[in-house]
């Protein structure tokens, strides 16, 4: 083997090395941000510490800092991991659907269907918004950043029901969208806190009264119950 030859396969097999470290370094850092997962909707984001986080992922601190480089950077990976959770898990799916009613009915099923597992064990978004509403800094940003994308795209998905004519055209889509939120955040505190059963159905029930309310039926309903001028 020339030097050159010698040379090159040295190159190699450090690049090797360094990709397998780098590798390994995704991994336990991915590792590390499902566990703050875990124990932020336990605790909260607040809660989160890197001392915490060692002892629960069995690690020094020193690793778990190495990853991060400071609690504010973790809370802002665990928001970011949610959100992507939240993506796979409630928006991709209801992409699948027909646009129109049949998304936005698919939209908020799986919504709900998140919920009702975090009912259990809390949800990053509601108990964030209680701890950084009025602390402003980049873990606030992050966490109201996650929360406005998630409303947009379901802001969109009523106007696409809008346009498909699943809904009555002149109706205010933020409204909508408004409506619908508040049965979620509402389900939460019915739920979790007051520990009232039934929550889930009323919930369910609250949607289809709103779908009602804005249906073109409805607004068939009111053109034909309004007044008429009488004709000269």
């Amino acid at each position: 083997m020339t030097a050159s030859e010698s040379t090159a396969k040295s190159a190699r097999s450090d690049a090797s090395s360094e990709g397998r470290a780098l590798l390994k370094g995704r991994q336990t850092k991915a590792s590390i941000v499902e566990a703050a997962l875990r124990l932020a909707s336990q605790i909260g984001l607040e809660g989160l510490s890197i001392g915490a986080l060692a002892e629960v992922t069995q690690m020094s601190k020193s690793g778990v800092f190495a990853h991060f480089g400071s609690r504010e950077e973790l809370q802002i990976s665990v928001i970011r991991e949610y959100y992507r959770l939240f993506e796979a898990e409630v928006f991709y799916p209801a992409m699948r659907a027909k646009r129109g009613l049949p998304r936005l009915q698919a939209l908020f099923a799986n919504w709900m269907q998140r919920v009702t597992i975090e009912l259990q064990s809390g949800c990053i978004f509601i108990s964030g918004a209680v701890e950084f509403d009025d602390r402003p800094g980049p873990v606030r940003d992050a966490l109201a950043s996650s929360v406005q994308a998630w409303l947009s795209a379901f802001c969109r998905a009523v106007v696409q029901a809008q346009e498909m004519g699943d809904l009555r055209a002149d109706a205010d889509e933020r409204q909508v969208a408004f409506e619908i939120h508040g049965l979620i955040l509402s389900l939460h505190y019915e739920s979790r806190f007051l520990k009232n059963p039934g929550a889930v159905d009323r919930a369910n029930i609250g949607f289809d009264n709103i779908l009602a309310r804005y249906g073109q039926a409805a607004a068939a309903v009111s053109i034909s119950a309004s007044p008429r001028i009488p004709k000269e």
